[in-house]
């Protein structure tokens, strides 16, 4: 008897059992609730303030400390201010220039290409090559 058969006859019998029929619950309350793990068991006023005080890969929003021109006086755009309001974070809505250089600064590499030597990829020899395409088995014939 082939295995295919015997498991096309045999009937799938479910390991768990319930207990009546399937009824949804009478009444589901959708109303917004704190997490339990929640640090200050409380929901935030509104989106607004949650946003606020939020942190993805750095601050969302509040004043950023920026050697940005000032955004209050359009006849100096040159003038520094040392801390500026951003209503959604540092970036987005202002122009480069006014976030700053992206040169790295000493020590810091944006490439491997721009390292060291020694601190390089060093390229694959034609013997490791022909090692990984044939599985091994050039390295014993």
């Amino acid at each position: 008897m082939n295995p295919t058969t015997a498991l096309r006859a045999a009937h799938r019998v479910p390991l768990i059992k319930f207990i009546g029929k399937r009824t949804p619950p009478k009444s589901i309350d959708h109303t917004p609730t704190a997490h339990p793990a929640s640090p200050t068991h409380s929901l935030p006023d509104s989106f607004a303030a949650y946003r606020s005080k939020a942190q993805q890969h750095g601050p969302l929003g509040g004043s950023q400390s920026l050697n940005a021109p000032s955004q209050s006086s359009p006849s100096s755009p040159l003038t520094p201010s040392p801390t500026v309001a951003y209503a959604y974070g540092a970036i987005g809505g202002h122009t480069g220039h006014s976030l700053g250089s992206v040169e790295p600064s000493q020590g810091t590499y944006f490439d491997r290409s721009e390292l060291p030597v020694k601190f390089r990829r060093t390229p694959w020899s034609q013997a490791e090559i022909d090692a990984i395409e044939s599985g091994g088995a050039s390295m014993w014939s």
